[in-house]
């Protein structure tokens, strides 16, 4: 029995609300097999929890599967259910489940999953307990199979009843949806139908969540854990429910995520196997106070802070100006934070014939550095961005939106860390590099940069 000092406090809605947990990716329900043990650590830390959710979300593979043999793959599922989590009363706290390519791998398969989990059956013709939608008041959650055996298998996801479905539904306050692949490439790690959505779904499918106003897509598959916004809606994928390996090995960690929403919107936290809140957030991102922003001169300026960012703290800079010319492909600094000694640790501008907006993190003196890229910059241009550093989201922390609109973007990455162990130097420049008025200057116009931070 857990003692009362080992319980974990639960975030809590602040006002009337939604408390759940979410967790994916256990491959396990093989007796004395190595994710056996993985996953028992990552439930004694869900056990913890006070109070328990109010309902939880598993987006697939549970269970090892990949099997031909139905005996089987129901043995395992016998297994997962009645023996791993034979601590859970699903007659008390509801547990939905996506597809996934460890459990619905072919039709026998598919059919499987439908008799043992038995979900509501209000999904599209011939997925019937595969996609399906659940109402909970103002909390709508559709359910999609993103590896139909009737469009194709893996990477293949039927659009038209999710547009419907989300269309149907638009009193529901809070939207999510759930899947198991990605639709975004996830530390790097990419390929259309194994490690994403097919890429000809992708745009369409997150034109719809984006129309529907839908508040974040929840995946797993990519042995993660990840966020990142998109055009206002976040991508969360959640893969550290057991299996033992990670994508990368020594970057990511077996992990849980437990989820407030209310109508403020969603705080979660990522708890590991320690019960450690090792990555966090709130959304949406709140204004940066009108008051609270401040100029920095072109030139060297004096760094309004140093070392690293604390937790629950966000830094936002505003960047104003024209664009270069049409032929100008050189790197342009607009803003960078250096130490003389050694190559600059943050750099922020534009690089290469589109001006494409880019930041360039260096973490260890003598290692390649890291590329994050905004949006393109029209050439002769004015522009008006928005970016805010939110060290607290990993890689998905570097975000922009443009003036007129409310709607925040991650910068596309290939890496899996982000900001949270950036350590600031003390000497910053607006316009140009570290060595100089020509180093990498910006060669646009009317530059202005202003800085705001909000948290803690």
């Amino acid at each position: 029995m857990t003692s009362a000092k080992n319980f974990i406090p639960a975030l809590l809605p602040r006002s009337k609300g939604h408390q759940f947990l979410l967790y994916g990716d256990a491959c396990s329900g093989v007796p004395g097999a190595l994710h056996e043990k993985t996953f028992a650590s990552v439930n004694a830390v869900v056990q913890r929890l006070r109070p328990q959710p109010d309902f939880i979300l598993f987006p697939g593979d549970e269970i090892i599967g990949l099997t031909p043999d139905p005996d089987a793959l129901r043995a395992q599922w016998r297994y997962w259910l009645d023996t791993e989590m034979a601590w859970f009363d699903r007659a008390a706290i509801p547990m939905w489940h996506t597809t996934g390519n460890h459990t619905t791998y072919d039709v026998m398969s598919e059919a499987m999953f439908r008799d043992v989990l038995d979900l509501p059956d209000n999904g599209p013709p011939g997925q019937t307990g595969l996609s399906y939608f659940v109402r909970r008041g103002d909390l709508l959650m559709v359910f999609v199979h993103t590896l139909w055996s009737g469009l194709g298998g893996e990477g293949h996801v039927e659009l038209a009843w999710l547009e419907a479905t989300l269309r149907d539904h638009r009193d529901a306050r809070h939207k999510l949806v759930l899947g198991h692949h990605p639709v975004f490439p996830i530390n790097g790690f990419t390929g259309t139908y194994q490690r994403e959505i097919g890429h000809e779904y992708s745009r369409p499918f997150w034109n719809i969540l984006v129309n529907e106003n839908v508040l974040a897509y929840l995946c797993s598959h990519i042995l993660a854990f990840d966020v990142q916004a998109h055009r206002g809606v976040l991508q969360i994928c959640t893969a550290g429910a057991g299996t033992a390996h990670r994508m990368p090995e020594g970057v990511e960690y077996l992990h849980c995520i437990q989820a407030a929403l209310d109508d403020e919107g969603l705080r979660y936290q990522v708890l590991d196997t320690d019960g450690v809140v090792r990555e966090r957030l709130e959304w949406p991102l709140p204004d940066a106070d009108p008051a609270g922003w401040r100029e920095l001169q072109p030139g060297n300026v004096e760094a309004p802070f140093s070392g690293e960012v604390k937790s629950g703290r966000r830094i936002k800079l505003r960047l104003v100006g024209q664009s270069a010319a049409a032929d100008v492909a050189t790197a342009q600094t607009i803003f960078t934070a250096f130490e003389p000694s050694s190559i600059a640790p943050f750099w922020l501008g534009t690089r290469g014939p589109r001006q494409t907006l880019t930041a360039i993190v260096g973490r260890q003196p003598g290692r390649s550095p890291t590329y994050w890229f905004g949006p393109d910059l029209s050439p002769g241009e004015g522009f008006d961005i928005y970016v805010t550093m939110y060290p607290d989201m990993g890689p998905g922390g570097l975000l922009y939106r443009r003036h007129d609109s409310a709607r925040w973007s991650s910068f596309t990455s290939a890496t899996a860390q982000g900001l949270e162990q950036l350590s600031w130097p003390r000497h910053w420049a607006i316009g140009h590099g570290q060595g100089g008025r020509e180093d990498r200057a910006f060669r646009g116009a009317a530059l202005s940069v202003l800085i705001a931070s909000d948290g803690n």
